[in-house]
């Protein structure tokens, strides 16, 4: 995934992908949490684009 560096940002307009995020909840138990967050910082990714990046490459849709 690039950084999208030197690329300016404008509010409400996307950077990485097609569409804007917006605020979702999930509840998970804490050790779930923290093994997400250990994957994503060894991906140097939020936790949030670890997601991302996982959900979008499931097969199907």
């Amino acid at each position: 995934m690039t950084t999208g560096k030197g690329k300016k940002r404008v509010r409400n307009q996307p950077v990485f992908y097609d569409e804007l995020k917006t605020r979702h909840n999930i509840i998970i138990t804490p050790s779930s949490w923290l093994k997400l967050q250990k994957y994503a910082k060894k991906h140097g990714v939020s936790v949030s684009e670890f997601i991302e990046q996982w959900v979008k490459s499931l097969d199907g849709d």
